[in-house]
């Protein structure tokens, strides 16, 4: 992707040389690399802000933290993946919704520590170039930067004929944000007594999918068209391309008003992993699993695999993207809050004595 170039400026005159044969034979083809992202850059400035400075053709993009109003503020920067979901769009032949995956999965991980989006840079690579696929890619990224309020200022696309096998595509990409201090979360306030509120995944998000793929297609032989019992309608394909949602719109408000502690995005390593990240020494977790709502893809898969529940509940989700640390005197305001946005939360637990531990109840 072109990054941002000097505002008001005309576009460079430029006289593209004849790609060489021999760099086109050895497996890169420049003209057709310049040709993916020239057709995605409308796609491109729907995401502009009022912090983006310049257009697009320079090698850096430029952002004026002050003109998007965090002047003063804390940067919070995450870079992350969608891992092998990429496979699961390629077998399905359309890659958009991990373009929209990639930024949101990016801006949960800011939300958590308080942070607001302010642009993101991404990195797609693949063993041969395909157009339509990076325009896909593309199209959800910005999709998504919209929705969030982030401004896709650059990026990178690589055609590495060795490196990747043919057909084959992956997507990274890096965000940037802000957050005032004094509304940074960083759980130092979690304390014992305080109550866990549950948010549901819109399904397995970025993670779990080697195992998805190993059990549904390998072991269950089940095909992207099939519509297993258990997925209650919903194809095998639409259950796990299902867009790895953002918390940011009803979560935000609720930082900006200090009603949270913490929060844990839960993402690789499960509610096991994620939720210690957020605890400060001397304090647990407890979690009631019988009063999160079953995710229909997560029991095809613990069930068709036999997978136990500690594995379950470190490799998947299994219904829950976002948990919410809030004191106690607090959560029945929080879950109003949400109920009254059309948000559904469930409270799923407490904060007890220990050693920065879950435990499942």
């Amino acid at each position: 992707m072109l990054a941002s170039r000097k505002p008001g400026a005309p576009a460079a005159e430029t006289t593209l040389s004849k790609a060489s044969p021999a760099y086109r034979d050895s497996g890169v083809d420049i003209d057709l690399k310049y040709a993916a992202v020239t057709g995605a850059t409308e796609a491109i400035r729907s995401t502009f802000t009022k912090g983006v400075v310049g257009d697009i053709g320079m090698f850096g993009g430029l952002f004026d933290p002050a003109a998007a109003g965090a002047n003063g503020e804390l940067l919070v920067a995450s870079t992350d993946g969608v891992g092998t979901k990429v496979m699961i769009a390629a077998k399905h032949g359309d890659f958009t919704t991990v373009g929209e995956d990639l930024v949101n999965h990016c801006v949960n991980d800011i939300l958590v520590q308080g942070a607001r989006p302010l642009f993101f840079l991404d990195y797609i690579a693949m063993s041969k170039m395909h157009p339509p696929s990076v325009h896909q890619v593309i199209s959800g990224l910005a999709k998504a930067c919209r929705m969030n309020g982030c401004a896709l200022i650059g990026g990178e696309t690589a055609e590495m004929p060795g490196v990747y096998q043919a057909g084959e595509i992956d997507i990274a990409g890096t965000i940037v944000g802000s957050v005032a201090r004094e509304h940074l979360l960083d759980g130092a306030a979690v304390k014992k007594g305080d109550v866990l509120i549950g948010l549901s995944s819109s399904g397995l998000h970025t993670n779990g999918y080697s195992l998805a793929r190993k059990v549904l297609f390998t072991d269950a032989g089940l095909t992207l068209t099939d519509k297993p019992v258990e997925l209650r309608g919903k194809s095998v394909g639409d259950a796990l391309l299902a867009v790895h949602r953002s918390y940011l719109k009803p979560l935000l408000p609720l930082v900006h008003d200090g009603l949270l502690h913490a929060m844990a995005h839960i993402t690789g390593g499960g509610l096991y992993d994620n939720v210690p990240r957020v605890l400060p020494k001397g304090t647990s977790a407890r979690i009631r699993v019988e009063v999160i709502p079953e995710l229909p893809i997560c029991t095809l898969i613990t069930q068709r695999g036999k997978v136990s529940r500690d594995e379950a509940y470190r490799v998947l989700n299994m219904g829950v993207g976002m948990v919410l640390i809030v004191d106690a005197k607090n959560a029945d305001a929080v879950e109003r809050r949400l109920a009254g946005i059309g948000e559904p939360a469930f409270r799923m637990g407490e904060i007890i004595a220990g050693d920065r531990t879950v435990e499942l109840v």
